[in-house]
């Protein structure tokens, strides 16, 4: 049966996995690019709002340095 107490993060996860059951052959280019770099649902998935917001203020941040420095 469902679970109504399921977090975003499981249905996501859960999402990902059925789509790589269907699609497996399709995804292989992704599967070989991730491997090497990461994805950044990934990344996002596991810092949480609270670091994702971090990030994105760091680049920001680091955006404008680099602006006002050139």
């Amino acid at each position: 049966m469902n679970e109504p107490t399921r977090s975003p993060e499981r249905q996501r996860e859960k999402r990902r996995l059925e789509e790589l059951k269907r699609n497996s052959s399709g995804n292989l280019n992704n599967s070989f690019n991730r491997a090497n770099s990461g994805g950044l649902v990934d990344l996002v998935g596991s810092l949480g709002w609270k670091g994702t917001f971090l990030l994105i203020l760091a680049i920001i941040i680091g955006y404008v340095i680099v602006s006002l420095l050139i």
